[in-house]
């Protein structure tokens, strides 16, 4: 006989709801959300989800990162907790679910758990982690950063945004610098679900994604020097064109990351030209080349081909070249424990699955660290993140919380009787 509880499921419509009340705080231009850290809107958000929380009977505590957690007591108080969570900011242009799906399926959890009159021995806490998205202030994933010894809170507090506001000073103003100590806050076990940003699930038609490991990454800044010139009366063999330089290592970037299939990627998402004017040859390219990997030495191998190669493109146009790394970490392998906890509660509740690699960083991939950890993904249609197009199905939301579920009470321990 399976414990009580063990064929039982969230209440898809309850987790939906909570969805829309929550996209209401901070609305896009066209459907999606533009909530971004630490501003009014980001506020507005979080105490509605304490409000939630605490009419579920949960204690919310807070962090010297503004980091919440909402804990729902066990019988055993003294038993590192299980957590269960994501983050609420969005993307300046953001989709209503990447991230939110993960905190608020983590409420809905506890709501579930209530309803059912289930016990465990073990608490669990529904986390909302501060500044995942890294968009207002850079790096993302800043606060779980923090919590796991990766930044100091100090360096953390001094970053600013595009108006010189910083990060510290904006936490303050919203009153959510809490007394506890970041980092301090012990677990036993932490699962995140999260939207796939990718197309690989709706594609194969999976309910869910067992992630195994997150993808690591180097992000390199290339500065190309040449000569500004006229278009028109600058002879061909004469020029010093850093824009020619910058397609021709464009085209070496895409040619790395293939001989590295399937898993690796790289690509180049964001450039400046100089002095970006239709008639005049670019003097001057700056851009960044993103390499991701799941493995170690792939991924430093990508770098370090690129590193050989890129310079020899430059000495053959007569440009300069520097490249200098400004962004890293390495590859994530997730507990063996959680990722089995995932895959035996999709197999349990019928749920069609695949393991899965997640191209993007998340906070799990910073708190495993720290502490035992997995993740859950869900599919969104066409693959689309970071978009207001961004869209998941009622059913694709439902699976992904009651695999949280049965996975989050096989950590908490439940007490029968």
């Amino acid at each position: 006989m399976g414990y009580p509880g063990s064929n039982q499921r969230i209440n898809g419509d309850r987790l939906w709801d909570s969805l829309m009340d929550m996209a209401k705080i901070g609305p896009g231009v066209r459907g999606g959300n533009n909530r971004q850290t630490l501003t009014d809107d980001d506020a507005e958000g979080r105490r509605l989800f304490a409000s939630w929380c605490e009419a579920e009977g949960m204690t919310i505590g807070v962090d010297t990162m503004g980091n919440m957690f909402a804990r729902h007591e066990g019988e055993d108080g003294s038993l590192d907790p299980v957590m269960i969570g994501s983050h609420l900011d969005t993307q300046p242009t953001g989709g209503k679910y990447d991230g939110v799906l993960g905190v608020l399926a983590g409420l809905e959890v506890i709501r579930t758990i209530r309803e059912l009159g289930i016990k465990t021995k073990r608490s669990i806490e529904v986390v909302n982690w501060t500044n995942e998205e890294g968009t207002r202030f850079a790096p993302a994933m800043l606060a779980s950063g923090v919590f796991a010894g990766m930044h100091t809170q100090d360096w953390a507090y001094d970053r600013e945004d595009a108006d010189g506001k910083k990060f510290g000073d904006e936490l303050k103003r919203i009153g959510f610098v809490g007394d506890e100590p970041v980092g301090t806050r012990k677990m036993h076990a932490m699962f995140e679900l999260h939207i796939e940003q990718g197309p690989i699930l709706e594609i194969e038609g999976k309910d869910i994604g067992v992630v195994t490991h997150g993808q690591g990454l180097w992000w390199l800044e290339v500065t190309l020097t040449g000569k500004d010139s006229h278009t028109g009366s600058t002879p061909m063999p004469m020029r010093k064109n850093a824009g020619l330089g910058m397609a021709r290592i464009t085209e070496l970037v895409h040619t790395i990351a293939m001989e590295q299939q399937p898993e690796a990627v790289g690509a180049i998402g964001h450039c400046d030209v100089f002095p970006n004017s239709r008639n005049v040859i670019p003097g001057k390219v700056v851009f960044t080349i993103d390499f991701r990997s799941p493995h170690q030495n792939i991924l430093d191998g990508m770098k370090a081909k690129l590193e050989e190669l890129a310079p020899a493109i430059a000495k053959d146009l007569g440009l300069e070249i520097s490249i200098e790394p400004v962004g890293h970490f390495d590859p994530v392998t997730f507990d063996t424990s959680c990722v089995d906890a995932v895959r035996g509660a999709a197999e349990r509740l019928g749920y069609a699955h695949r393991d899965l690699i997640s191209g993007a960083g998340h906070d799990a991939c910073w708190i495993n660290r720290v502490a035992p950890t997995a993740m859950i993904m869900c599919p969104c249609v066409d693959g689309l993140s970071h978009n207001e197009d961004e869209d998941i199905s009622r059913e694709w939301a439902t699976a992904g919380a009651d695999v949280l579920f049965h996975a989050a009470l096989e950590k908490a321990e439940i007490i029968e009787g």
